[in-house]
């Protein structure tokens, strides 16, 4: 892929900051999410990255997709879109790091959607989110109607996607759309303050409980429970984990430097 023009991954101190920098409101076209892509892939293989933001500046998150591109496309032409809409999207969702999504302003549409694949919301107090797709004569297609609906419930997600309706940061932390609602300017610092803290977690364990909450999730629950047995035995495999258990019987607990080994 060529340089990128939209999206940047800027890594200072273990967190991995994904910056959406399209004008004038982020909205998502196939370069734009090709580059969200690129940078997913790499903030998931760069040791120096342990976690990760996902930003859209101080004014706007996403405000959705490029509809006066998409309104070109016919039904042939949205399946090969969408399918690579969803890759990137898919790509976020599956860095194996804590991610956390910084939106102020506007997410809504694809800008949600891209939200929803982060482990974590901070919402700016006056930032709006929804799904207006509806209102365009169509749904959610980069994962909407199914990680909404994993993450508040089939009701929930019904009353968004079948509304289209904005939610302000405040209903949208009550309906467990957002994790945090902070003021507009300290959303990007609070994101990184979260993201720092759980840098400092053990890299390969946090890896392994998002995989196994993420895939659980779609397990029946013994096989839910059989995908966690073996990831939780496997880190007495690590170094990671013989330095966490000396670490608390030496010095209590929460004291450990983890290396990812």
């Amino acid at each position: 892929m060529a340089e990128p023009e939209f999206v940047t991954l800027q890594v200072e101190d273990g967190v991995g900051t994904i910056r959406l920098d399209r004008p004038k409101m982020n909205a998502i076209d196939e370069q734009l999410h090709m580059e969200v892509r690129a940078a997913a892939t790499e903030a998931g293989r760069r040791d120096d990255v342990r976690a990760v933001v996902v930003y859209g500046g101080e004014r706007v998150f996403a405000a959705g997709a490029d509809i006066k591109a998409m309104s070109q496309l016919d039904g042939a032409g949205m399946t090969a879109w969408g399918r690579e809409l969803q890759d990137s999207f898919r790509a976020v969702a599956r860095i194996p790091k804590p991610v956390i999504a910084a939106v102020t302003g506007y997410a809504l549409g694809g800008g949600y959607e891209l939200a929803l694949c982060a482990d974590f919301r901070v919402l700016g107090a006056g930032a709006k989110i929804g799904q207006p797709e509806i209102l365009l004569g169509v749904i959610p297609g980069a994962g909407g109607t199914q990680r909404l609906a994993r993450l508040v419930g089939p009701a929930r997600a019904k009353d968004l996607v079948f509304t289209g309706r904005h939610v302000g940061a405040e209903e949208a932390l009550e309906m467990g759309l957002a994790d945090a609602v902070v003021p507009d300017a300290e959303v990007y610092g609070t994101a990184l303050v979260m993201a720092r803290k759980l840098a400092a977690g053990p890299p390969l364990a946090l890896a392994a409980a998002k995989r196994a909450i993420d895939e659980g999730l779609d397990l029946p629950i013994d096989e839910g429970l059989a995908l966690e047995s073996r990831l939780f035995a496997e880190l007495f495999d690590t170094e990671d984990q013989d330095t966490g258990m000396r670490s608390f019987l030496e010095n209590g607990p929460g004291k450990a430097t983890f290396t990812g080994r």
